[in-house]
């Protein structure tokens, strides 16, 4: 196990052990600080790889991998984690309020909703792809 999943394995166990000793009445209070501190893990970790996946691209721009100007290997990868991670991220509270207001089926209608909307995206990408990046056809 890392190390990071040691420190919210603590910070879940205080938040827990808080929980107990204060009573249900802290129960949301203590339950939105712990998943701030989760986001903010979250958040930390997205930003080190999107930056590090910015430097490869620019290394491969100034080794000028794409002369023809044509669409280097994975150039959308950025955007599509980028969508894929603030889906996840915004799923937390969404799942919570969906649970809160309408219990089961608020949770499924949630999921169906973020799953929709990552597909879409994702099929987007794919009519862009098989079109071309201009719009124009593949052939034009």
């Amino acid at each position: 196990m890392e190390a990071r999943d040691t420190e919210l394995e603590k910070e879940l166990d205080a938040t827990l052990q808080a929980r107990r000793e204060l009573g249900a009445e802290y129960e949301s209070a203590l339950v939105e600080s712990f998943l701030e501190k989760v986001e903010q893990r979250l958040d930390a970790t997205v930003d080190r790889r999107v930056r590090r996946r910015l430097a490869e691209q620019q290394m491969i721009v100034a080794r000028g991998a794409r002369p023809g100007g044509g669409p280097a290997v994975g150039e959308n990868f950025g955007e599509r984690f980028g969508f894929a991670i603030v889906s996840l991220i915004l799923a937390v509270p969404l799942s919570a309020i969906g649970v809160g207001n309408a219990g089961l089926e608020g949770l499924i209608v949630t999921w169906a909703g973020i799953v929709g909307v990552n597909m879409a995206h994702a099929l987007r990408g794919v009519s862009r792809r098989r079109r071309g990046e201009d719009g124009r056809g593949l052939d034009a």
